[in-house]
């Protein structure tokens, strides 16, 4: 129940409801759009086949401390991830351009904290899960933003 609710929500969140909440933006090329879904299909498939047909946890799993830990990191993440967007999509007023430093939240820790976010969210998966696949994810999840949070912070 707990990684169906989690893919499920971070899918809603990040496919329906961020989109709709930004109100200007650079347009995303056709190209990248597919390539983006085809990974998040693929990842969600690789994701849900993975926990449904190979993984086997012990009965007292959902009390053992690897994935209490795991489903805190996700949930700390994820609530940085959500707070992060929030406060980039509020960055400048109707009609404003230009470049803004955000300020506030874990922004006033790390330049990238919407990134940072994602990364503990699914490093915190990985460990929930405890399977090769979800930490492949992680992995890629880092290496990816990563090099996006670097190129922001310069």
């Amino acid at each position: 129940p707990f990684v169906n609710a989690a893919l499920s929500f971070r899918v809603h969140n990040r496919a329906l409801i961020f989109p709709l909440l930004i109100r200007e933006g650079k347009p995303t090329p056709f190209f990248t759009f597919v390539l983006a879904l085809l990974f998040c299909a693929y990842n969600g498939y690789l994701q849900g086949r993975s926990l449904s047909n190979y993984a086997k946890y012990p009965s007292g799993w959902l009390k053992d401390p690897c994935f209490i830990t795991g489903f805190i990191g996700w949930l700390t993440g994820m609530a940085i991830n959500i707070h992060s967007d929030h406060i980039l999509r509020n960055l400048r007023k109707p009609g404003e351009t230009g470049y803004k430093i955000p300020r506030g939240g874990m922004f006033e820790y790390v330049s990238g904290a919407n990134f940072f976010g994602e990364i503990l969210e699914w490093f915190g998966f990985a460990l929930a899960c405890y399977t090769i696949e979800s930490l492949a994810f992680a992995l890629c999840t880092l290496f990816i933003l990563g090099s996006r949070a670097k190129q922001h912070h310069q």
